[in-house]
């Protein structure tokens, strides 16, 4: 009897766990449809996905030494994929990034040098460590570099084995070979953007037999490449092999997403640093935010039907545009720098303090106040201390004439550096510039004027 319950109880534990298994699995597939994250699917993807923890693998071609937001997409599919206890495999297109993806693209792009390219990965992978857990753990990330296994493949061995497979006729009719043919693009494709699709069919085909990867994913305009994959490890004996997309990201207006008046928008603060990370996603459009917010956040379904529920009620408060911009600042770079983006952002908005101003580097200040009018200065002059009424209304034109800048710093109406200017006898000097070169001078409530000690 005895033993007869510990096998019932030992059994109705399995079911247990299999019942949680089962429930987290299926929430992938699930997270991915209601965050509109699921473009096209393979047939038997969910299924194979229901049925067992899986390796699924996303690349990424090193052209930059940083990632840029149009990665976001594919990177939180790992990071849901990763959640939902799948394995998840990040691949380096260190062999594929020296021939460029003609996906997307009306023109052959530059090739990089492996220096470059290696440098690239190195960034990157630390990038790819704010989203992911890697380790040696079950479904601990993993980083590949498809260089590691493609750079003592020779030309005869490659056309020979895996060239072989696949028919010119079945690599053309794919669309991103079309487009580059029939008259869209302003120039043709050469030989090696067209032996692409093989190189990255080859990526999978290698992940399925030594990594067991049985699923590839990727932005809907991946599509061809990875079913190119999928038909290689069928041709060539392989495992399972399945494939899953992610739509294209757009605005609502039909421009395109992540590009603003000065390019990209980096995730590495050397090319776009916090504060214009944060500005960024503060200033989309309410229906992007109402995107945007289920495809680049974390947050469940109950937490952001709220959160558009309350930006309905009041959109000029633009409380959907703050929670993206906090969750995706923190995300990418940390909660202090989300923290001092805002404290930035209040600055020339709010009523923010000296000490605030005073914490800005020299970069972020300048930010904040791009397009302010700006005057030039010489240093000695301030550093023998030059008279209020000089420097406003002679050293430059913040003032018509010395007496209306006398009447409104006596009025109280005149602030430098965020703090209420009242003596026009007072000698401005070194002491008060920001990063040792700078005078932030307001008139009224909204003018403002840098000064800059040269």
């Amino acid at each position: 009897m005895q033993k007869m319950l510990y096998l019932c109880s030992r059994f109705s534990q399995k079911v247990h766990i299999i019942y949680n298994y089962i429930e987290r699995m299926k929430n992938f597939v699930d997270e991915l449809r209601w965050r509109g994250m699921l473009q096209d699917m393979m047939p038997g993807t969910e299924e194979q996905l229901l049925k067992e923890p899986t390796s699924a693998y996303l690349g990424i071609d090193p052209t930059a030494d940083s990632l840029h937001i149009g990665h976001l997409c594919g990177i939180m599919m790992l990071k849901h994929l990763q959640n939902a206890g799948h394995k998840p495999i990040a691949l380096i297109g260190g062999a594929t990034g020296m021939i460029g993806d003609p996906s997307g693209k009306s023109a052959e792009r530059n090739l990089l040098d492996e220096k470059t390219l290696r440098h690239n990965q190195e960034c990157i992978k630390q990038q790819l460590g704010r989203f992911l857990t890697f380790g040696e753990g079950e479904n601990d990330a993993e980083l590949v570099n498809n260089y590691d296994w493609m750079k003592d493949y020779t030309f005869l061995d490659f056309a020979r084995e895996v060239g072989k497979l696949i028919t010119v006729n079945y690599m053309m009719a794919k669309d991103s070979v079309k487009k580059r043919f029939n008259g869209e693009a302003s120039q043709g494709m050469s030989f090696t953007e067209f032996t692409y699709q093989l190189l990255q069919g080859y990526d999978y085909v290698y992940l399925n037999k030594h990594k067991n990867c049985k699923l590839q994913m990727g932005g809907s305009d991946q599509w061809g490449n990875i079913t190119t994959g999928t038909e290689l490890i069928k041709k060539m004996g392989g495992g399972e092999a399945y494939a899953l997309t992610c739509p294209l990201i757009t605005k609502a207006d039909g421009g395109k997403f992540g590009k603003t008046e000065s390019g990209n928008v980096w995730l590495d603060r050397k090319y776009t640093s916090p504060y214009r990370f944060y500005q960024f996603w503060l200033n989309v459009s309410d229906d992007d935010a109402k995107r945007y917010i289920r495809i680049f956040t974390c947050l469940d379904k109950e937490t952001i039907d709220a959160l558009i529920a309350a930006h309905d009620e009041a959109p000029h408060m633009r409380s959907l545009q703050k929670r993206l911009a906090e969750e995706v600042t923190v995300m990418v770079h940390s909660r202090e720098d989300y923290e001092a983006a805002v404290e930035a952002s209040n600055i020339l908005f709010g009523n923010a303090t000296h000490e605030a101003l005073s914490k800005l580097d020299e970069e972020t200040f300048l930010q904040v106040f791009d397009g302010v009018d700006k005057f030039e200065v010489s240093r000695e002059d301030i550093e023998a201390g030059i008279p209020p009424l000089d420097l406003l209304a002679e050293k430059t034109k913040i003032f018509p004439s010395k007496g209306e800048a006398r009447k409104m710093i006596i009025a109280n109406g005149f602030s430098i550096n965020k703090e209420k200017f009242t003596d026009p006898q007072k000698a401005i000097t070194t002491d008060m510039l920001l990063n040792g070169k700078y005078l932030l001078c307001q008139k009224g409530k909204k003018n403002y004027y840098i000064v800059e000690a040269k």
